[in-house]
């Protein structure tokens, strides 16, 4: 059998590696054949993407939270199965046509059926296409439907209306489940569950019509029992106490409770129930005494004990106003069979039909007929599981090509059109804007792994105030420089949606972010370590000012108890080290304008060029190169991992593409500046004097011909000074040989 010719892939280079090109449904229908050592991604999560949600589910076969190549493909696989033409699949219209399914497989051919009968439920049955609306609401499908494959049964299911009655009463008492048309209905599992109870009921209900003894009192045996059960702790505690009582007559004040208990409650307004009252005994406890009925009890349980007198005691027993511990037993005794049978009830609502209703609900045909209407219901299955397939089909046919271009490459990413799916939205702070911001769950797990990035992340919770909603943010920061970001500041983030939310910086992981901030950060360190010294010399001074004031406070407050002082001598030590530190300076000062001017004389103004550039070079030159290499190497694959993605390849952000990725503050073309700023801060006259100075010193020594050596002939001082240059009264110091040279031969002597 021949093989299939092997397609041809066509690659780009992105990110500083190859990525295959995704251009045509062929493309998509080869992705199986495509190595999957080539894929820029093997795995990705299903959430914290801005990607239809309900499309990753369908592709999530497993439902494990992520999805693999190998779903992916199959997916690709399933849709083209069903599609004239794979390129549709490239488009992504959001409506997909109905001539674009392929009827002439039996896959094809199912869900076009299924289709047509979708916009036929809708009310849509000339419609050409069919859009994600359409279809996504199962419920306004099926709103017609009686029989839709779920296997429920709904009232209108039936047409007897025998059994629409049992349907009805029998989700009256278990419950029912919805079915896909949103109505309540039944499946096998409630109806058997409805039998059982309805079984146990009718026993349980039988055995009482049978045993005449559980009912003694006919139909009112039932109000006797609950007149007796509503009083039957208290009758037994009253008759306790008397025979307590009996046993020992001390007890008597104790059992009847203290005078001082009721002289608490008789201070506040009582009710016939008062609570304080209900928990007294029933009566006054005596030795052997019987409980009353009528006189001489709690007002609390006065109307409960009427109610046991009527219902239960002289049905029982006969006419009377009160009752002995053995009359009491009797009762008991009589209505314990109707006790015990009613204490096994059957648990649930089956008994309010009664027992007749649940006889008729118990009869065979009832059974059968509602089974019947299940199993018709289930015919159904295959094609309303067609319809589900409808659904997916829409949702495929729109989707796949963009997951595809953000999974088995990343066009989207550096292609500078429409966002990646992981790009969550734009975070602007500090006159910035950046583009590569990802959700983030555990903003200290996800660091561990996206600190390997080698980029500069800010980690920001971000909260909208109308609604209470929460989320949490990183995002990369590939412009500028980080002498503003710190923890605690505030920005704002637009999702993709334009929903603006209030955005704080919670954590940092630092690293370089651009050249021009390598470059700067020598001198920024420089200047931060002479502010410190300076910062702490002066808080010495300050200490020590401090403590001299305190001395010479406490000096002049004893200043009547303290001997003259001795007379203040200059210390030479000090002045000479004044002297040999202006000195310093001095020489410092002298031997930078000697060297320039030097260079200036000897190679023209180039040279200060290229001594100005030698010391930049040598001061940021180490600090640029160490920035260069690891923005070379900044990777966004530690920071999709700690998401929850597999990437297949390194994802390089090099400076070009992370200047894209972060946007800085640019006037607008056509903007000017007015440079007045009222409140600008005014220049330090110290500034102004030291620039004399040192013009002074300068000019000093070039009067002295300090750096007549440094010079070029034509501006020496002795040559522009003339006779006003010191100089010029110093004879030239001269040699034998230059003097015989240099000798003028004297005039000749007139005659």
């Amino acid at each position: 059998m021949p093989t299939a010719p092997a397609h041809s892939w066509k690659f780009f280079r992105a990110g500083g590696f190859e990525q295959v090109k995704i251009a045509s449904g062929a493309d998509l229908a080869n992705l199986s054949r495509l190595d999957l050592k080539l894929w820029v991604a093997l795995a990705c999560p299903t959430t914290g993407l801005e990607f239809d949600p309900g499309t990753l589910a369908r592709i999530d076969t497993d439902k494990d939270g992520r999805i693999r190549a190998p779903e992916l493909i199959a997916a690709v696989d399933w849709a083209i199965a069903r599609l004239r033409d794979a390129d549709s699949l490239v488009r992504g219209d959001a409506a997909l046509p109905l001539s674009a399914i392929d009827d002439s497989r039996p896959e094809g051919k199912a869900v076009l059926a299924s289709a047509r009968q979708v916009l036929a439920n809708i009310g849509k049955p000339h419609a050409t296409e069919l859009a994600l609306d359409d279809v996504a609401d199962t419920t306004r499908i099926f709103a017609q439907t009686v029989f839709n494959g779920d296997g429920v049964i709904v009232a209108e299911s039936a047409d007897d209306p025998a059994l629409r009655a049992a349907v009805a009463d029998m989700i009256a008492s278990v419950g029912s489940v919805p079915d896909r048309s949103g109505r309540p209905g039944l499946d096998t599992a409630r109806i058997e569950a409805f039998l059982a109870a309805a079984t146990a009921f009718e026993a349980w209900a039988a055995k009482g019509e049978s045993d005449a003894s559980i009912h003694p009192l006919g139909a009112g045996t039932g109000a006797a029992a609950d007149a007796v059960r509503a009083v039957k702790a208290k009758v037994d505690d009253f008759f306790g106490r008397c025979r307590l009582a009996a046993f020992d007559a001390r007890a008597l004040p104790a059992l009847n409770r203290d005078e001082k208990e009721y002289g608490a409650i008789a201070t506040r307004e009582l009710g016939i129930t008062a609570a304080d009252v209900a928990s007294f005994p029933l009566a006054r406890v005596e030795p052997g005494r019987a409980l009353p009925l009528a006189h001489g009890v709690n007002p609390a349980w006065a109307g409960a004990l009427a109610t046991l007198r009527a219902a239960a005691v002289e049905p029982l027993l006969g006419a009377r106003d009160e009752v002995t511990e053995a009359d009491w037993s009797e009762v008991l005794r009589r209505l314990g069979p109707h006790e015990c049978w009613r204490a096994g009830r059957p648990a649930g609502d089956v008994e309010k039909l009664g027992a007749a209703r649940v006889r008729e609900l118990l009869a065979p045909g009832v059974r059968e007929g509602l089974m019947t209407l299940v199993a018709r219901d289930k015919a159904l299955e295959r094609e309303a599981a067609a319809i589900g397939d409808v659904e997916r089909l829409v949702r495929f046919h729109r989707d796949l090509y963009r997951l595809a271009t953000n999974f088995v490459n990343f066009k989207d990413l550096y292609d500078g059109g429409e966002a990646a799916i992981f790009q969550v939205g734009t975070l602007y702070l500090d006159q910035r804007s950046c583009t590569l911001c990802l959700a983030v769950e555990d903003a200290g797990r996800h660091a561990s792994m996206a600190g390997l990035a080698g980029a500069y992340l800010a980690y920001a919770d971000c909260t909208r105030r109308g609604s209470g909603e929460k989320r949490s943010i990183v995002a990369v920061f590939s412009q500028g420089d980080d002498q503003n970001l710190m923890v605690g500041r505030n920005g704002l983030f637009y999702d993709r949606r334009g929903r603006d939310w209030d955005a704080t910086i919670t954590r940092i992981v630092s690293n370089p972010i651009s050249m021009r901030q390598s470059f700067f950060a020598p001198y920024k360190k420089f200047a931060r370590l002479i502010e410190e010294q300076v910062a702490k010399r002066a808080a010495a001074a300050e200490s020590a000012s401090d403590a001299k004031l305190a001395a010479m406070a406490e000096k002049a407050a004893n200043a009547d108890k303290a001997k003259a002082a001795d007379p203040k001598k200059v210390d030479v030590g000090a002045v000479a080290a004044l002297g040999v530190a202006f000195g310093a300076i001095g020489g410092f000062v002298t031997a930078i304008v000697t060297g320039v001017t030097g260079a200036f004389a000897a190679h023209g103004p180039l040279a200060i060029v290229g001594m100005v550039l030698g010391v930049m070079a040598i001061i940021s030159g180490p600090s640029m190169i160490l920035a260069y290499i690891k923005l070379r190497k900044r990777n966004l694959a530690p920071i999709l991992d700690a998401n929850g993605w597999a990437l297949n390849a390194p994802a390089r952000i090099n400076v070009p593409f992370g200047t894209s990725l972060t946007g800085i503050a640019k006037l607008p073309p056509g903007a000017s500046i007015d440079f007045k700023d009222t409140f600008a801060e005014k220049s330090l006259p110290w500034k102004r004097w030291a620039v004399l100075a040192l013009l002074a010193y300068l000019g000093w020594g070039y009067y002295r011909g300090h750096h007549d050596g440094n010079l070029p002939p034509a501006i020496k001082s002795t040559r522009l000074l003339g006779s006003w240059s010191p100089l010029a009264s110093v004879p030239a110091p001269t040699t034998a040989a230059s003097s015989a040279t240099n000798a003028v031969p004297a005039p000749p002597v007139k005659p």
